[in-house]
């Protein structure tokens, strides 16, 4: 495995593994329960995710808290209508990431599709859908 896809391969662990932990803080934060069961879904898909590449990378990595705090208290700040499409942006970001892994690694593919989804599914959460 070259040293770039590795690299690749670890961020995006990490990054879903931080996801599950901020989803579910999101969960417990936020107001509507509709909200907070696709929260909770979308945490248990990061965490499919994370060992989808921990798979790849053969290694255990720990979650950072840093956005499972962070996120709560920017809900409660700016509400969720400015709050929701920073986060679907970040999944859409993460699809941009997981290009190139993605076409060396199948795995990767339906992960890549999932993030999309997710991106979708957190901004369909302001028009109520």
């Amino acid at each position: 495995m070259a040293d770039s896809d590795k690299s690749i391969l670890l961020k995006s662990q990490q990054g879903e593994l931080d996801a599950v932990l901020m989803y579910n803080a999101l969960a417990n934060a936020v107001k509507d329960p509709k909200d907070a069961q696709t929260f909770r879904q979308l945490a248990q898909e990061e965490g499919h995710h994370a060992s989808v590449f921990k798979e790849l990378t053969n290694q255990t990595l720990k979650p950072k808290k840093t956005l499972a705090v962070l996120m709560p208290i920017l809900y409660k700040i700016i509400g969720k209508k400015r709050l929701y499409p920073l986060i679907a942006k970040g999944e859409y970001a993460a699809v941009k990431t997981y290009q190139p892994v993605a076409e060396k690694y199948p795995q990767v593919q339906s992960v890549k599709a999932d993030e999309k989804r997710h991106g979708d599914t957190v901004i369909a959460l302001l028009h109520g859908g």
